[in-house]
């Protein structure tokens, strides 16, 4: 049930799982109560996703950390926040205005570039959205046979608790965004975060795949998830329908410009389209091991990351990646161009800054 990037923390967990079990069975605190805690090790604890709010970098990671830099990723300072949830993802669509989800089906927002964090939902108010949205739906159309099935998954999630992580969360501005997680758990918002919207509905996705990663191309907006699972919104539809791909494996992102779609994931699989999937070409990365992050340069170059920490680089409309050798690598689960000569990496050693030449 975990994604990606989740798994491959893992391991740590369980070790500090090991350490810490018999204290915390006897003084549990849930972590929806629990604000994160400060901790000067924050930057070097294993971090999932970093982006931009203007010209700071904001990044989320594990009991609920999230930093911020005003430097190009040089010093960091811990956000405020309200939560100690794992945090898998963040976006800013304004300089001010982001969100960050995580696990518990934790979504947060911040009015000031990251330097302070509210709660908007979880994982306990989840089942029932599903249920009042899909139940009323159920009342106007006794006919449809799909309504009772969603307020029958509605009621599942209130019966097994808040442990369904969402995985990645989209805003096209400060109004209209989207958080994606497991098991086609999709909600939407159109008044920045107030009130959400169960989209279980609007996917074709009979089978219950993980959503792991949405995203815009700047014409289209896609999801990705398992199985070979690609969804563009269809505005006509008013639906996330299913593009097909050459690949039956997890897709853990996408990455693209008008015109142009990459989508990435298990065992070093690219692949590319430049007719918003009717066609798709498999870019070699001669690489057995995951693709976990990507980003544009400034030069509008993709440099590619994976789960060992490899940089691969590919202009614009290119067939071809090419290796990028670097002095020290580790694992990468998520990227963002810091300046002109920069990148920042996240991952499960914490931030790396990694000049660009």
């Amino acid at each position: 049930m975990c994604s990606f990037k989740k798994c491959v923390l893992l391991a740590l967990y369980a070790t500090l799982a090991l350490l810490q079990g018999v204290a915390q069975a006897a003084s549990y605190v849930d972590v929806l109560e629990l604000p994160a805690q400060p901790s000067t090790l924050a930057q070097h604890s294993p971090l999932l996703d970093v982006t931009r709010a203007g010209e700071r970098l904001v990044t989320v990671g594990q009991r609920g950390h999230i930093l911020y830099s005003d430097d190009a990723g040089e010093h960091w300072q811990q956000a405020a926040v309200p939560v100690s949830s794992d945090l898998n993802a963040v976006h800013f669509p304004t300089t001010e205005q982001g969100w960050a989800v995580g696990n518990d089906g934790v979504i947060l927002h911040s009015r000031d570039a990251g330097a302070t964090w509210t709660k908007q939902l979880d994982g306990r108010e989840i089942g029932a959205l599903l249920v009042k949205h899909y139940g009323a739906l159920a009342s106007a159309e006794p006919a449809n046979e799909q309504w009772p099935l969603f307020a029958a998954e509605g009621r599942r999630l209130l019966d097994e608790g808040p442990d369904k992580p969402f995985l990645d969360v989209w805003f096209a501005d400060d109004q209209l965004g989207y958080v994606v997680g497991v098991f086609n758990l999709i909600l939407a918002t159109r008044d920045g975060g107030q009130s959400w919207t169960p989209l279980q509905d609007r996917t074709d996705n009979p089978q219950g795949f993980h959503l792991n990663a949405i995203a815009s191309t700047g014409d289209a907006l896609y999801i990705v998830g398992e199985h070979g699972l690609l969804l563009r919104w269809d505005d006509l539809l008013e639906r996330f329908t299913s593009v097909p791909t050459p690949y039956q494996g997890s897709f853990f992102g996408l990455i693209g410009a008008p015109g142009e779609l990459l989508v990435y994931g298990l065992r070093g699989h690219v692949f590319r389209s430049a007719d918003a999937g009717a066609n798709w070409t498999a870019l070699d990365t001669g690489l057995q091991v995951s693709v976990t992050a990507a980003t544009l340069d400034a030069t509008g170059e993709y440099r590619l990351f994976t789960q060992a920490g490899h940089m691969l680089l590919g202009e614009e409309g290119s067939m071809h990646l090419q290796m990028v050798p670097q002095q020290s690598q580790s694992p990468v689960a998520g990227v963002s161009l810091a300046g002109d000569s920069s990148l920042v990496l996240v991952g499960t050693r914490g931030v790396r800054v990694l000049p660009v030449e």
